[in-house]
């Protein structure tokens, strides 16, 4: 095989034209590099729709020169794109994870150009997606030109991740280090009881599926005395390198993938890159797979512990929005809820903090105007705070109410009463 050719950022993205659809590849793979090449040129496009999920690194899209070039219509919201998306220069499509591909392979939103970043390609030509396959992988099967950064810095990972560079129409080389995030640099005494809490739910040989943040990052930590856990998550952290070095995790039980972690993207400190590195006990497979309920359900007492931002007196989640702003997405929060609920012995877990760093109740009365229902009362089971575990499977409204109440901040229990005996009579 002949050796790649590489060619300068600049020069690659110039094959972006005006009313072009392109995808940026997310998470600790956002290809920053190609990224700025792109806005760079925004004296030149116009109506370039840009497509993507969570971005990390030194990217943002808020500039109000790139604004005029830029539509930013994104399918998860992060930090780097929390105001366009909110403005008349972007905007959000609501959509399950598990169901993202579909939009590329349907052509219902055709991607004409995808900037990814892949690590090197191998003896035989092979490069990976490394740490984000995601939803990228349908992005890389249908665009119709494909601009690779190529970083050495990017693990070669196993699973759903090899491209032949031959489906590369440019390849640019660029080393630089891949955004990290520490989770557990900043835990609060309130997600510390969150994870003991939740820990003590997990049951020997259940399959983990974590969510974002700190707070599935705790309940790793105390996990230290079970056995056999198994791992089918959306995202893979740093948290869970001890346990599988100590062998606590060991995918023995799971009727899928056994013997294997699973994870669709991987977001945590350069460790964990190394970590995963060449690494066959971890697969890195399309989010369809992953997220898939019918595929989730096979593993035994799967786990699945994800966030919220706020939940109203009858189990009603929003994950997703504050009041009309949108904060994040959908995510796989209820691709995950529903599949361990099907699960053979699975808990599905809503975990948040009893109130906000403003001393805001977290368990209200009824959802903000305009909020976003993520999890359906009908999906809820179990619900933490730093004040206990309910679980509300099987109650009525009344007994849904009282119990949310009893683990609700003391500081808004009788607010929440009040509003209890209002609604019910």
């Amino acid at each position: 095989m002949s050796d790649p050719v590489y060619i300068t950022a600049e020069e690659a993205v110039k094959t972006i034209k005006s009313g072009d659809r392109v995808f940026i590849h997310g998470s600790a793979a956002t290809p920053v590099c190609l990224v700025h090449a792109m806005q760079n040129r925004h004296k030149e496009l116009t109506k370039v729709e840009l497509v993507s999920i969570t971005t990390l690194g030194d990217v943002t899209f808020n500039n109000p020169e790139h604004r005029k070039s830029f539509f930013f219509n994104s399918l998860f919201v992060s930090a780097a794109t929390r105001d366009v998306v909110n403005s008349d220069d972007g905007d959000y499509v609501p959509i399950f994870l598990s169901e993202i591909p579909q939009l590329f392979r349907k052509n219902i939103l055709p991607i004409d150009v995808a900037l990814i970043q892949v690590s090197p390609p191998d003896v035989h030509g092979y490069c990976s997606l490394g740490t984000s396959v995601d939803i990228a992988r349908a992005a890389v099967d249908t665009a119709k030109y494909v601009i690779a950064q190529v970083n050495p810095l990017m693990p070669r990972t196993h699973g759903n991740s090899f491209i032949s560079m031959q489906t590369i129409d440019a390849l640019v080389w660029q080393k630089a280090a891949l955004p990290e995030v520490d989770y557990a640099s900043d835990v609060s005494d309130a997600v510390e009881k969150i994870g003991y809490h939740i820990a003590s739910l997990v049951e020997d040989g259940a399959t983990l599926q974590l969510g974002i943040g700190s707070i599935p990052d705790q309940v790793l930590k105390n996990l230290t005395s079970h056995q056999n856990l198994g791992v089918h998550t959306e995202m893979f952290s740093d948290g869970i390198i001890p346990l599988i070095e100590s062998g606590i995790i060991n995918n023995s039980q799971k009727k899928l993938n056994t013997g294997k972690s699973v994870t669709a993207f991987i977001t945590g400190t350069r460790k964990l890159y190394d970590f995963v590195d060449d690494n066959p006990g971890v697969r890195v497979m399309d989010i369809s797979y992953v997220n898939d309920t019918s595929m989730i359900r096979q593993n035994p007492k799967v786990t699945a512990i994800n966030s919220a931002i706020e939940i109203d007196l009858t189990g009603q989640v929003c994950s997703d929005s504050i009041g009309t702003y949108q904060y994040s997405g959908i995510g796989g929060q209820m691709d995950f809820i529903r599949g361990a609920s099907l699960s053979e012995g699975g808990k599905p877990i809503i975990a948040l903090p009893s109130q906000t760093s403003k001393g805001i109740s977290r368990i209200v009365p009824f959802l903000k105007e305009g909020a976003g229902v993520v999890t359906t009362r009908g999906n809820v089971h179990w619900v933490v705070t730093e004040y206990g575990v309910v679980n509300l499977f099987g109650k009525n409204l009344k007994q849904r109410a009282r119990a949310l109440i009893e683990i609700a901040h003391p500081n808004h229990r009788e607010m929440l009463y009040k509003a209890f005996y209002s609604r019910f009579k």
